[in-house]
């Protein structure tokens, strides 16, 4: 005996009634696909960002990975693609991608995601940069003409990222506005909270200093009290001359500096040999989640692995 799910009309017409449904359901498929904000983020730091806010309503693709050096990302004709299709292009602006990301930007073809394009966003307008050079002087190593693009180390700043972000989303996206304010709300909830909790958890530390590989750090360090400005690289970008890094031992040794922030895609061995040298404790820094292990899948988590750590160092120097 046949049993089916779709009799077979008496008239024979059971083709096109299976080819009129498959019709249908295409286009409710290409309905809900549609309904998804394709939003294609320059660094792991932004995209998770925008997921928090975009959460059930964009498709997110990233495009620099969690170990790359945000400066020198591996662009790839994947990217191409994902920002020819992309709604909305998050950046961090302040030139944090400018050796990269402008090229693809022009062979994607996609208007909108251009500067001053509908669906362009640098996370930098906004927000008030540090560092901002008086003279270019390319003497100076990698100086950025717009400040210090690492402001996302200040959790502070991703609220003001997160309320833009979301703002973006609802103009481009009218139709899931109340989505995006709600996961916003409920992302600066847990960022208020959160802020308190870092807060106590860094203050016995108030006032110490720690050393870095790269300046990537000045942010981070404003917002809870932490002395920043000593550095492995003589200047941004230069690589560590025998020098300069005899500078830095004695000048670590002097102020009992107890921590060094290295990132995975710079070099540990080099901060390894200053730690033996002056007793400090080598942080595997991330400026990205997911960028070492620990540092979390969100930018909560990711913050809750750097200060952890940075805690954590600092206390183990401590009688």
């Amino acid at each position: 005996m046949k049993i089916s799910l779709w009799p077979d009309p008496p008239d024979g017409r059971a083709p096109l009634l299976l080819a009129l449904v498959m019709a249908a359901l295409r286009l409710v498929c290409t309905d809900v696909q549609a309904a998804n904000l394709r939003v294609v983020a320059s660094t792991p730091d932004l995209g998770a960002l925008a997921e928090a806010v975009g959460a059930g309503r964009i498709e997110l693709t990233t495009l620099a990975r969690p170990t790359e050096d945000p400066h020198f990302a591996d662009a790839k004709p994947s990217h191409i693609i994902r920002l020819n299709r992309a709604d909305l292009l998050v950046e961090g602006g302040a030139d944090l991608e400018a050796g990269w990301l402008p090229s693809l930007i022009n062979q994607a073809r996609n208007p909108k995601i251009r500067p001053g394009g509908s669906g362009h966003f640098s996370a930098a307008d906004g927000i008030r940069l540090l560092e901002i050079p008086g003279v270019l002087d390319r003497s100076q190593g990698d100086i950025h003409a717009s400040g210090n693009p690492h402001f996302l180390m200040d959790p502070a700043n991703a609220g003001i990222v997160a309320r833009r972000m979301a703002e973006a989303m609802s103009h481009i996206d009218p139709a899931a506005k109340a989505i995006y304010e709600q996961n916003l709300t409920n992302f600066l909830n847990t960022l208020e909270k959160k802020l308190v909790q870092w807060d106590q958890k860094l203050a016995p530390y108030k006032g110490q200093k720690l050393a870095s590989y790269h300046n990537s750090w000045i942010y981070f360090g404003a917002r809870f009290g932490l002395k920043t400005g000593l550095y492995l690289e003589p200047k941004p970008g230069v690589p560590p001359t025998p020098a300069h890094l005899a500078e830095v031992i004695t000048t670590m040794k002097a102020g009992k500096v107890r921590a060094i922030l290295v990132e995975v895609y710079l070099n540990r061995r080099i901060a390894e040999t200053v730690a033996v040298r002056t007793g400090a404790t080598v942080i595997d820094a991330a400026q990205f989640p997911g960028g070492v292990k620990g540092a979390g899948t969100g930018y909560i988590g990711l913050m809750d692995y750097l200060v952890n750590s940075v805690a954590a160092a600092l206390e183990s120097a401590n009688p």
